[in-house]
């Protein structure tokens, strides 16, 4: 039988709050930690996937415990991006709507210093932030972090490698007696070693069922391409999801650059970010993709941390990513909140042959997605031809004299005709075999 909130120790104002926001069933990693956090001493260690609802784990208890007599800075939630720090404030800040006196305090990267300086002269018990802009606050002697009583890293895996020199310049500031609550997707060797370095003998371990509950509603497939092939491959896909939103993954900036331009001229509803782009283009991409006005977002790993949407019902790993972390992270941007997804991994083919150990490693099954046939991709491509077209602003530079010219050359044609013209015209010039209608009878025929 499931528990509610009431019985693993939240109070009636923060249980209000999760009312609000129509949260009523634990998850997992919920009704494991809040508990433990609650009502034990011990630093605690918690390995659970994305998706599982770990901001509330640790967010709810902290809100509990925070002393709001006590006016310093209590506890240090660090994210390794900006995108999840905010994620982080705002979830905490909804959650303790009904407990008024408690002051949250976001200070990440990529924004000016110095509204951040003037907001922490303010009161303020929790502080959630992105590893390099606290230790540049703390340099500043703008943030007192020396009396903390709670020190949660959040996405500790991330932070281990590309943050690890701002981290361990917080830790040295910290004091030895806090507590730690450090969570992960993944448990690298980087992470066992920030467990021994810096948190106590008597660590509690908790864990979901990493079988099931990362992969939970994800349905895991690869697709087998040529080079030359790749893209028009992923175009047609994209065209099967039109009006659905997804992230398609690239190993680096410059083929995220690359496949988003070719996105664009193809007319898709898409964006791109990156670690190169201003923080404010990236908020303006994420926000649209947040608020539904694109539907693909083209990302490396890192900078798609944070995003936690509902609807994500496809991720693409366009490139195969370099560790099993990354595909763990990656596929668990979709089926988040008991949704299902489609994980969809493009691979030419000497790269099959990894399929079985990322099964192996992951406890996952991978099925093989049918690419679209030759025919099929000439079709799409005209399509994206015709929207394009459809896409096109009129340019209001032309004559009425020349457009008139031509008016007339078209003047008898009903619109069916113009259609037929217009695209025995495209099949011409592209050279590409798409049939009539007799030798697409004979060719469904031969299917059957």
């Amino acid at each position: 039988m499931s528990k509610d909130f009431s019985d693993l120790g939240i109070n009636d104002q923060l249980q209000k709050g999760l009312a609000d926001l129509q949260i009523s069933v634990p998850t997992d990693i919920q009704e494991k930690t809040i508990p433990v956090v609650l009502h034990q001493k011990e630093d605690v260690v918690a390995l659970a996937k994305t998706g599982t609802g770990k901001t509330a784990a640790f967010g709810l208890p902290l809100l509990q415990l925070i002393d709001v007599e006590n006016s310093t800075i209590q506890a240090i939630i660090l994210a390794p991006t900006r995108e999840l720090g905010q994620q982080i404030h705002a979830n905490l800040v909804s959650f303790s709507t009904h407990l008024p006196l408690v002051s949250i305090a976001s200070v990440c990267g990529g924004i000016p210093i110095k509204p951040q300086i003037e907001r922490l002269k303010n009161t303020t018990h929790i502080v959630v932030a992105t590893p390099g802009r606290l230790a540049d606050l703390v340099k500043r002697n703008a943030v007192n972090i020396k009396n903390i009583s709670y020190f949660i890293l959040d996405e500790a895996d991330e932070m281990v490698s590309a943050l690890k020199e701002g981290l361990d310049s917080i830790i040295k500031e910290i004091p030895k007696s806090r507590r730690t609550l450090l969570f992960t997707a993944t448990m690298p060797g980087t992470i066992k070693q920030l467990v021994q370095n810096y948190m106590s003998k008597h660590v509690v371990h908790i864990e979901t069922d990493m079988s099931t509950i990362g992969h939970q509603g994800i349905e895991h497939q690869y697709v087998v391409v040529k080079p030359i092939e790749k893209l028009d491959v992923l175009l047609h896909f994209l065209s099967s999801k039109e009006g659905k939103r997804g992230i398609i993954f690239c190993k680096t900036k410059a083929a995220v650059n690359k496949l988003a331009k070719n996105l664009a001229i193809n007319k898709f509803s898409s964006g791109a970010i990156h670690g190169s782009l201003t923080q404010g283009i990236r908020d303006r991409i994420m926000g649209q993709f947040r608020e539904g006005y694109i539907d693909v977002l083209v990302a490396t790993d890192l900078a798609a941390r944070g995003i936690d949407i509902k609807e994500i019902e496809y991720v693409v790993n366009y490139h195969l990513p370099d560790t099993y972390d990354a595909y763990v992270h990656r596929s668990g941007r979709t089926a988040r909140a008991g949704a299902k997804g489609l994980s969809l991994t493009v691979l030419q083919q000497e790269e099959v042959v990894d399929i079985a150990d990322f099964e192996a490693a992951l406890g996952i099954v991978f099925n093989q997605f049918k690419k679209a046939d030759a025919q099929s991709i000439e079709e799409n491509k005209g399509l994206l031809w015709a929207k394009k077209i459809f896409k096109t602003k009129p340019n209001r530079t032309i004559s009425e004299d020349f457009k008139k010219q031509i008016s007339t050359v078209f003047h008898h044609l009903t619109k069916e005709e113009l259609i037929e013209k217009v695209l025995a015209n495209y099949i011409a010039q592209k050279k590409v075999g798409i049939p009539t209608s007799e030798a697409s009878k004979k060719a469904n025929k031969r299917k059957h």
